[in-house]
Order: structure tokens, then C-alpha cells, then sequence
């Protein structure tokens, strides 16, 4: 790379962090609804066709903030060890996830990671688009699945949307109890224990699911 080239994707970086922070401050002040773009643009210094180009949608100024985990739980299937099925690296990743209080297992009280949150609970236009989210992860996790654990499609993709649904509602709990007031160390036995249920539900393909 290039010195140019270099100081044309720091100045790329810079401006997408600009735009992001500028929309979040306003949504969070404001309301996502209450937000034009035309205001985020005019926040960042920015034209609204630059914001476009970074930004296809609206919805995208919140969720980009999630986007390296729509493929994550394929990512650990595709590096875990040899010695590890994929459920049990998800399950080893997940455990870590909450010791490291990762925003994305919803068990972190920092005030804006619980504001954003709030934020993306409250807007049905946010919920809409997390959900196109989710299918994302879903079709990378079955193809982890087929191409390193020798899984037919049908079997991933059942799969594939039964852990990411799973993963979803322990964040979905999580994030929920520290809204309401919870501090994330205070949640975090429990939410070791609901991991641990979740997964071993998982791994017994549900067959204790009504005793």
C-alpha cells in the first residue's frame, strides 16, 4: 500500500467515524425517528450523498456498530481447533464473551452501550433491520458448518438458525436485565448459567425439552 493510499483510507476511516458518531449522539439525544439524515449529515460536516456512500440507510448508522458480529459465529467455527466440535467452540467463545463483558452478549453496563441498546429495542425500524441481521449470521454459520464440518445443507441451516437464535435471546435477556437496572456483575452468574442451559439444550438436540 501505498503512502496516497494510505492517507486516503485513514481520511475513509476518520469520516465513517464521524458520521457514525454524529448520528448516535443525535439518535441518542433525540430519538432515531426524530433524526433526519439531512441533520446527521449537517452534524458530521458532511453532504448527505457522502453519508449515502458510507451509510446506504438510515437504519445502517446504528447497525453498523454490530457488523463484525453478523458473521462472528462462523467465524469461530471456521478457526476453532481441531479438537472442538463447532458447538462446543460457540459454546467456549460465548462463556469468554461474557467474562469479557462483549457488548454483543448484552452484558455490558457501560451507560451508552445500554442507551444504544434501549435505542435499537425501542425503534421498530432498528428491530426490522436487526432482524435481516440475524438471517445474515444464519446463512455464514451454515456455511461454516457445511464447509468445515462436513454438515449437509439442510441439517446447517436448521442448525445454523436454531444457535443463532439461541445466542440472540441470552443477549436479548441480558441486555434487558441491565436496562431494568441490573449491573452487569450482578447479572453475570446468571448469565453464566443461562449460557450453560442453552447449550447443553443444544447438545441434546432439545430431547429434554417438556420432562
Amino acid at each position: 500500500m501505498t503512502d496516497e493510499t494510505g492517507l486516503r483510507e485513514r481520511k475513509k476511516q476518520r469520516t465513517h467515524a464521524a458520521i457514525s458518531n454524529a448520528a448516535i449522539e443525535l439518535f441518542l439525544e433525540h430519538g432515531f425517528d426524530a433524526v433526519s439524515v439531512a441533520q446527521v449529515a449537517a452534524e458530521a460536516e458532511v453532504s448527505k450523498r457522502t453519508l449515502f456512500a458510507y451509510f446506504p440507510a438510515k437504519e445502517d448508522l446504528v447497525v453498523h456498530r454490530f457488523a463484525d458480529h453478523e458473521t462472528e459465529t462462523a467465524r469461530v467455527v471456521r478457526d476453532r481447533p481441531a479438537r472442538l466440535t463447532p458447538l462446543a467452540a460457540l459454546r467456549a467463545h460465548f462463556l469468554d464473551s461474557l467474562r469479557r463483558r462483549d457488548h454483543f452478549t448484552g452484558l455490558n453496563d457501560a451507560p451508552q452501550t445500554i442507551a444504544l441498546y434501549r435505542l435499537v429495542r425501542e425503534t421498530p425500524a432498528l428491530v426490522a433491520r436487526m432482524s435481516r441481521f440475524t438471517d445474515g449470521a444464519q446463512r455464514a454459520l451454515a456455511e461454516a458448518l457445511r464447509e468445515t464440518a462436513g454438515t449437509p445443507e439442510l441439517t446447517a441451516r436448521l442448525a445454523a438458525a436454531q444457535i443463532v437464535a439461541v445466542l440472540w435471546s441470552l443477549m436479548l435477556d441480558n441486555g434487558d436485565r441491565l436496562a431494568r437496572g441490573e449491573t452487569a456483575d450482578q447479572r453475570y452468574p446468571g448469565a453464566v448459567l443461562d449460557a450453560e442451559h442453552a447449550f447443553g439444550l443444544l447438545k441434546n438436540g432439545l430431547r429434554s425439552l417438556g420432562r
